[in-house]
């Protein structure tokens, strides 16, 4: 592989017009394909398997179109203190607002407060629902203007009046703010890693590329596949962080070949062979951990995975072809100043920078550092460890859910729409369960429905049942049941599992079937299904990690070793995650409006990101140790090598992701928000606790017996050369290495 990378990154540095043509061809192709290209509908949340699923499809074959209606939009009308909305001007107002909002090209209809029984027990609450002839993505702006009119004058005459529901959510998606403070972050990062304002701007050209590309073919694909808005920012986030990173490691080995006297093109074919390989090898384990996520059996999932792997297929092809050949453009202009100075004096090609000179031989402050670790591994392997241990301690609480608009803002009319119904009509109105009954095997259907319906309003922490409605052919009853709880209470849960298991019992005597569903009940079986299936794909990704390691390395400790660093980061981080998310701590900090159970999708998704991730700095730290160690030097003194060629890149790259991932905690969507939380915090511990200072200090304790391998297990793994040893041994064309592993030859 090495050697073929190296190949490609010459030719793409000889043939620079011709790569960045191409590339220019691609990104126009699919821009002009995403502008024409329909807009994806609402994606539809599903998840074969769990009770809530089956009710719901029993409810499309018994009830036609019931997923086909139109959106809604739901106003909350209080009245001031002391008064009602059932009289006088309060009552009048509320009519008034209800004649406007049936107006409208869109609009189907709307529920009357007074007629619909929509008014609160004490009379200070009433509500108006307005459904649409349309999906919430097409409702037009002036149908949510009309909306905001008929509000504005119901609050004129005194009332205080809410809105929320599907029709009144214009999308959007992200604004760009994210993505601005990941780049700014990162131009810093990257300005004083390499001195240079070209090393510093290279990858961040390559990387908006790379993301320019993914974007672009995510929306060309939105309709036909109903891809949703997280998922194109979820590609944004990770095809920008790595996309920098990538081209980060290749820009750094390049100038450190210049520095050891290559010439230009023949350093960039180094740079691709051997930083080239670890990056193949990084982005082919985040692109196998997110294509992986399809076995959990959520097609919400499936699709931002494989959305998302994309995103980082397409920056792995980037730094592999656009940055050698823009190197091709400005050999010169990415070394640091020194270098370039000493070249326009003759001095020679490729006179290392400062840095430059430190990266290839004298202690710098990574060598520095794992002299430190050397000396002290087993206070340093105690402290990482117990360190993360700590944090990781709050994941045994960790609950999940889906977070509504109880989680949003209270400076959101959603968040003050849920607290007003809530505190009129109770805290389970705003998630009622939905009853299905199928009576077609009952001698009377609506004797069983109402049979049924008695039994589960009888239930402790149920207050109310509404009347059934039934299909045409009056064999299948579906009711509302009301909870005493909030969506996201524990005790709703317990509620759910009490009706469920009383099911026997109560279908024997109404000769009838039922199952629960609605919004409530699906995001509990959501969480229960993703909760069993954290510890069974938490093993598969960890050995996966081993079997892909154990190629790369050819040793058996190191890729154990790393496998359980990852799972210490991902508990670390999950861990944190509940300390912030669920239960408050520092909340304000990071702008979490409201507590709660974390996303249920949160810890499985992060688990593949992360493993992708953590085998990033693993391969790229690690690789140069075992370079070492193959040219003869001693277990020791490899980690110190190592950590002079790496440390320093590795600790940029690291806080490059950290800063994109930090820049989407200020997106206003629950799931970006908590994703971009988690992945900082997982790449702060894995970067920095597990790959810094807990592996330098596992390594030295093994000693020589970390690269040990069986005999006969060493006759059967393929050979993957990632530090690409076949480059130093013989170069491509017959080129004889010199004493540091360089070719004689110059091109």
């Amino acid at each position: 592989m090495a050697t073929f990378l190296y190949r490609l990154g010459r030719g793409a540095f000889r043939r620079r017009g011709r790569v960045l043509l191409v590339w220019l061809g691609v990104l126009v192709a699919v821009a002009v394909g995403a502008m024409g290209a329909p807009e994806a509908s609402d994606e539809e949340f599903s998840m074969p398997g769990i009770e809530s699923q089956k009710a719901f499809d029993l409810m499309e074959e018994r009830f036609p179109g019931t997923a086909a209606d139109g959106a809604t939009a739901r106003v909350v009308f209080v009245a001031p203190n002391g008064q009602k909305v059932t009289a006088g001007d309060p009552r009048k107002a509320v009519e008034d607002a209800v004649r406007s909002l049936g107006v409208g090209p869109q609009v189907a209809g709307v529920a009357d407060p007074f007629a619909s029984g929509a008014v609160s027990g004490d009379g200070a609450t009433a509500y108006a629902t307005v459904t649409y002839t349309v999906e919430s993505s097409d409702v037009t702006d002036a149908d949510r203007a009309a909306v905001d009119a008929a509000v504005d004058r119901a609050r004129a005459a005194g009332l205080t009046v809410e809105t929320g529901g599907s029709a009144m959510d214009a999308g959007g998606g992200p604004d760009g703010t994210a993505e601005i403070v990941g780049l700014s972050a990162a131009a810093v990062v990257l300005l004083f890693t390499f001195g240079s304002l070209a090393a510093a701007g290279l990858p961040l050209l390559t990387a908006v590329v790379g993301v320019a590309v993914s974007l672009f073919g995510i929306v060309l694909l939105s309709g036909p596949l109903g891809l949703s808005s997280d998922t194109a920012t979820l590609g944004m986030m990770l095809g920008l962080a790595v996309g920098i990173d990538y081209a980060l490691f290749v820009v750094s080995r390049y100038r450190e070949e210049r520095g050891r006297g290559r010439a230009a093109e023949e350093a960039a074919g180094v740079a691709v062979g051997t930083a080239g390989s670890a990056v193949v090898f990084a982005g082919v384990t985040v692109v196998i951990a997110l294509a992986g996520l399809s076995v959990v059996g959520i097609p919400t999932l499936t699709k931002m995975g494989l959305a998302a792997a994309g995103a980082v297929a397409v920056a792995v092809l980037v730094a592999l072809t656009v940055v050698p050949a823009l190197l091709g453009f400005w050999p010169d202009a990415v070394l640091a100043r020194k270098a370039r100075r000493a070249r326009r004096s003759g001095a020679g090609d490729g006179v290392a920078g400062p840095r430059d000179r430190a990266a290839g031989g004298r202690d710098n402050l990574g060598a520095r550092w794992a002299r430190f670790v050397l000396r002290r591994p087993v206070a340093v392997l105690v402290l990482g460890v117990a360190s993360l241990g700590a944090l990781a301690v709050p994941m045994a609480s960790l609950q999940l859910g889906m977070p509504g608009d109880e989680a949003k803002s209270t400076a959101t009319t959603e968040r003050r729409a849920y607290d007003a119904l809530a505190d009129g009509f109770g805290p389970g109105f705003n998630g009622p369960l939905t009853i299905v009954v199928d009576a077609r095997g009952a001698a009377d259907p609506r004797a069983a429905a109402r049979t049924v319906g008695e039994r589960i309003g009888g239930t402790d922490g149920i207050v109310s049942v509404s009347q059934a409605r039934f299909n045409e052919a009056g064999d299948t009853a579906v009711f509302k049941a009301t909870p005493s709880t909030s969506p996201t209470d524990e005790k709703t849960r317990t509620l759910v599992e009490r009706i469920r298991s009383e099911r026997p019992a109560v279908e024997a005597q109404a000769s009838a079937t039922y199952e629960v569903t609605g919004t409530t009940a699906l995001n509990i079986d959501i969480a229960a299904k993703v909760q069993s299936a954290l510890v069974p794909y938490l093993a598969v990704v960890g050995g996966l990690a081993v079997v892909l390691l154990l190629l790369v390395f050819r040793s058996l400790l190191v890729p154990v070793k790393a496998a359980l660093g990852f799972v210490l980061s991902v508990l670390a981080a999950l861990g944190v995650l509940v300390l912030v998310f669920q239960q408050g701590h520092a909340a304000d900090l990071f702008g979490v409006a409201q507590t709660g159970p974390v996303m249920s999708l949160m810890p499985i998704f992060m688990m593949g990101i992360v493993f992708g991730l953590a085998m990033d700095y693993e391969v790229f730290l690690v690789s140069r140790m075992r370079e070492a160690h193959t040219q003869g030097e001693s277990a020791e003194q490899a980690v110190v090598s190592g950590f002079r060629h790496s440390a320093r890149v590795v600790t940029a790259a690291a806080l490059i992701m950290i800063a994109v991932f930090s820049g989407f905690v200020g997106e206003q969507g629950s799931l970006i928000k908590m994703l971009g939380f988690g992945l900082a915090a997982a790449v702060l511990f894995d970067a920095f606790v597990v790959r810094m200072a807990i592996v330098p200090a596992v390594l030295a304790l093994l000693g020589e017996r970390a690269w040990w391998l069986p005999a006969w297990l060493g006759r059967i793994l393929p050979r993957v050369d990632v530090e690409g040893a076949a480059l130093g041994h013989a170069g491509p064309g017959g080129r004889a290495p010199d004493p540091d592993g360089a070719v004689e030859a110059r091109v």
